[in-house]
């Protein structure tokens, strides 16, 4: 559910701002196997669990955006990038105002809605990260000279690389988990 709001948001706003791509590839959908990524979503994720990794991690398959088909590319970029997080902070609302309103009643529902709560937080947060290809990075780009921009942008094809080893060792941890956990805290104590 994270994953598939996470993306089809990026798509509408895409879509929303002049983009046919998505919508074209038929990703303008909430529906989960349009979005599946065979390795991102199964394969690594699985892998991990089986090898007991001190991480998992894993992707859908990402949304495909033409950004020259948007009307102002370098803003809408920025709306573009903020829609998943966004999409997932606002999951996580939910599931806080569900936990709020009576979960708590039953021990099965109030763990699985703590679950949803830390999945939607954390995934907000961890896409924020300004590292290609996470949607941090397009908000940068949108946000930086162009110059700038491009040596960001060239970074993209080592970024899935970049991420694992800052999250396989930990260098992350002082930074996603806290800042995942405050905002969870946060959206409880509404």
């Amino acid at each position: 559910v994270a994953m598939v709001a996470h993306e089809f948001s990026h798509a509408l706003v895409a879509f929303a701002n002049g983009d046919q791509t998505a919508r074209q590839q038929g990703r303008l959908t909430l529906n989960p196997l349009a979005h599946i990524d065979p390795f991102g979503t199964i394969i690594l994720p699985a892998l991990l669990i089986f090898l007991r990794a001190p991480v998992l991690f894993g992707w859908a398959k990402p949304v495909p955006i033409n950004f020259s088909q948007l009307h102002h590319p370098k803003r809408d970029m920025i709306f573009v990038g903020l829609a998943g997080p966004l999409a997932n902070f606002f999951l996580a609302l939910t599931a806080a105002l569900f936990i709020k309103m009576g979960a708590g009643s039953s021990p099965a529902a109030l763990a699985i809605a703590l679950q949803f709560l830390l999945v939607n937080t954390t995934l907000g947060v961890f896409n924020l990260f300004p590292l290609p290809p996470l949607d941090g990075s397009r908000v940068l780009m949108g946000l930086l000279p162009m110059t700038a921009a491009r040596a960001l942008a060239r970074l993209e094809p080592y970024g899935f690389i970049i991420l694992f080893a800052l999250l396989y060792i930990g260098l992350l941890d002082g930074f996603l988990w806290p800042l995942s956990k405050a905002i969870a805290a946060g959206l409880l104590s509404l």
